[in-house]
């Protein structure tokens, strides 16, 4: 069941409306609200690194898909900018605290899996995190 699935230009401005989406998406699923909020933050961070680090600041989309599967959350995210280099993907050890580099900490954390799959045919990549919240 898809309860979300739409495109959004990749630029920090429209962040705040990804957020919204996301966290609507998540009280129609009905995630608590802790719940919800991190999977919103997941989601941002996620988000973030695509407009920084796929797209480099330069004009593009993130698709945001978002739905349940069984007892699981499911979100996608897929962009249209050249593919990444899984292997480089990687947290910074949380000795290292500064800014920059936790929010694939962040992200790990707080969803139960996180993976790149082979996106569709147009696009550069697809991330699917999953969150286990319980019977459909």
């Amino acid at each position: 069941m898809s309860v979300v699935d739409r495109r959004f230009p990749a630029t920090p401005a429209r962040l705040t409306e990804i957020r919204a989406a996301v966290r609507e998406a998540a009280f129609l699923l009905g995630l608590p609200e802790a719940t919800a909020g991190d999977v919103v933050l997941a989601v941002d961070e996620a988000c973030q690194n695509i407009i920084r680090h796929a797209y480099c600041g330069e004009c593009g989309d993130i698709v945001v898909q978002i739905g349940r599967d069984g007892p699981h959350l499911v979100v996608r995210l897929i962009d249209f900018a050249p593919p990444v280099d899984v292997s480089r993907i990687a947290p910074r050890p949380i000795e290292e605290l500064r800014p920059g580099g936790l929010g694939t900490h962040f992200i790990r954390e707080v969803m139960d899996d996180v993976s790149f799959l082979t996106p569709p045919d147009g696009a550069g990549n697809l991330l699917q995190m999953t969150k286990r919240i319980g019977e459909p």
